[in-house]
């Protein structure tokens, strides 16, 4: 029997399937007993204290392991103020008791995060259940049953992977993962590519499918995940050979993490740094030139009220401060209609929100929110800050948001604050103003492409609907003419241009992306050495030659064959 799923870490594996059961008992909607509501809040503080304990053992276990910023994190949710007001408040005013108070609020948080349709936000609300579910066990006095336990080299298979199960786990003694949900962006998937195992998701039907103890082979590469259930021999034997000639490559490949990003004719590529999450990702920040785009979205979810200007200046400082001289391009609030963020009165409903009032249109709409976070951003700026706009349509657009920041400008200078030298630029994600990049390029200092939204509204395919997968295509050749278009326009106005799409951090994709002009590509961390070791192999000439035989072709299979050819770079 044949499984398949995506890829999330590439690699091969051969092993014993071991089944992780990582879920927990959903309380039952119950009310304290009259007059223990008081017993209910001192235990839900006390084992507040008990979750701190056990995050803090897992930081000081994982040392100076950038991972252990995921558990600060962790520690930071359990802290966090507006959930410590609700919990209480349930308990205490409308008798909940505990245990249902700290489901539902916590349901009520994952509900916001979970329907964001960015998937380096929407992910995030992984971190909120692993919280929820450590508070839960912890309230029904149950032990922690991890993946550190394990006596011999298994195969996990899980329902889904939460970070407290990935960053515990015996790493040695895990060859691969495998989960019914669970996304490509998730902190246990980074964890995973972290540490090189294998990592394979969204394996439909997993769990009804596998048996503890049988025998498997993982294989997951670019394309997707495969897993064969009771190989034979042969089948056995040929993937044992492949895992280890894979663990020798990934070996190699680390060693490029540290390097600058050269051709091999020695032109310098910027390599810069997505960045959605300032405790997890800036602990990359040695290794690359530049934040590509800082996700500001986290800054308002999973909370029942507007970040203020000051709060949000001082994750701005943080990071422009954390890259020195360093350009770091702050996007603005990026989110839509098809979620209600407290603070704001309720959202209509859109029939298609993706095509709806969301990010700079929603910012239109809520002056006040928009002055608020481009004053807070141009406060922090000392230098480096590129200020950069998404879901741009229009010059008028383009315009329009520039009233808004000289007015922000304004704002600050009769408060006495000076505002450092800033730019000012755009996201390239939807194809009307890729088709006009020309003309945006004469109003703005630089522009990155967004070359997920871009390829969705192009291939009019939802990225995040499976049953659209196979018409959302990144290399469909009318996506690489309109990348080849705007990468020229911005050139020959002598102005920054880059990605910061997934297209940015994908091996196959970079002697492409040269080869039509691109010196600077945005990727997250785990993609860094990878990236950097693909350029290493390559030179600007060839890359170009490449540029042109997958400009040549009509489909994107073709494309992906043409890219797959080691022996053209």
């Amino acid at each position: 029997m044949t499984l398949q799923g995506k890829c999330a870490v590439p690699g091969v594996a051969v092993g014993s399937i071991y089944i992780h059961n990582n879920s927990f008992t959903i309380p039952k909607e119950s009310l304290c007993p009259a007059g223990e509501e008081q017993v209910h809040l001192d235990r839900y503080f006390f084992i507040k204290k008990q979750a701190i304990s056990e995050l803090d053992l897992i930081v000081q276990k994982l040392n100076d392991d950038p991972k252990a910023a995921i558990f600060i994190a962790h520690k930071e949710i359990v802290d966090d103020i507006i959930i410590n007001e609700e919990i209480p408040a349930k308990i205490k005013n409308e008798q909940w008791a505990g245990d249902w108070a700290i489901y539902q609020v916590y349901e009520t948080v994952l509900a916001v995060l979970k329907n964001t349709p960015d998937p380096l936000i929407s992910e995030r609300a992984c971190d909120f259940d692993d919280v929820r579910s450590l508070l839960l066990r912890l309230w029904y006095g149950q032990k922690n049953e991890g993946l550190n336990t394990l006596t011999e080299p298994v195969i996990v298979a899980a329902r889904e992977l939460m970070p407290s199960d990935a960053a515990g786990m015996d790493k040695g003694r895990i060859l691969a993962i495998l989960t019914e949900i669970g996304g490509l962006t998730s902190h246990a998937a980074i964890i995973a590519k972290s540490y090189g195992i294998p990592t394979v998701l969204g394996i439909t039907g997993l769990l009804d499918s596998v048996k503890q103890g049988q025998t498997a082979a993982v294989s997951a590469d670019a394309n997707k995940g495969t897993v064969i259930l009771n190989p034979d021999k042969n089948t056995a034997d040929e993937y044992q050979k492949k895992a280890k000639k894979y663990q020798q490559d990934k070996k190699e490949e680390q060693t490029y993490f540290s390097r600058e990003g050269f051709t091999a004719c020695g032109k310098k590529i910027d390599i810069g740094l997505n960045v959605a999450n300032v405790g997890a990702d800036l602990a990359a920040e040695q290794y690359v030139d530049s934040v590509s785009v800082f996700r500001t979205e986290f800054l308002y979810m999973g909370r029942n009220s507007l970040p203020s200007e000051d709060e949000q200046f001082e994750v701005y400082r943080k990071v422009l401060e954390c890259f020195g001289e360093r350009p770091v391009i702050i996007r603005t609030l990026d989110i839509g209609g098809d979620k209600q963020i407290a603070g704001m009165k309720p959202l209509n409903t859109e029939e298609n929100p993706f095509l709806g009032v969301r990010a700079l249109r929603l910012c239109f709409n809520y002056p006040d929110i928009f002055m608020t976070q481009i004053k807070a951003a141009l406060r922090a700026s000392n230098g480096n800050l590129w200020l950069m706009l998404p879901m741009v349509t229009s010059i008028e657009d383009i315009r329009k948001a520039k009233e808004y920041i000289a007015a922000a400008a304004e704002e600050l200078k009769k408060e006495g604050i000076t505002v450092s030298p800033y730019k000012f630029g755009i996201m390239i994600e939807i194809p009307s103003i890729a088709l006009i990049a020309d003309l945006a390029a004469k109003e703005v200092d630089f522009a990155s492409i967004g070359s997920n939204d871009l390829c969705q509204y192009l291939c009019a395919a939802d990225r995040m609907n499976a049953e659209t997968e196979e018409y959302y295509q990144s290399y469909h050749p009318g996506m690489l003419r309109l990348l080849k278009d705007v990468i020229s326009a911005f050139d020959n106005a002598g102005k920054s241009i880059s990605i910061c799409g997934e297209l940015g951090g994908d091996p196959m994709a970079v002697p492409l992306l040269i080869g039509l002009g691109l010196r600077k590509l945005g990727m997250n961390a785990s993609s860094i050495a990878a990236v950097k070791r693909k350029l290493a192999g390559c030179s600007v000439k060839q890359c170009e030659e490449l540029a042109g035989l997958a400009l040549a072709c009509q489909t994107a299979a073709e494309v992906k064959t043409v890219l797959a050819d080691t022996t053209l770079v």
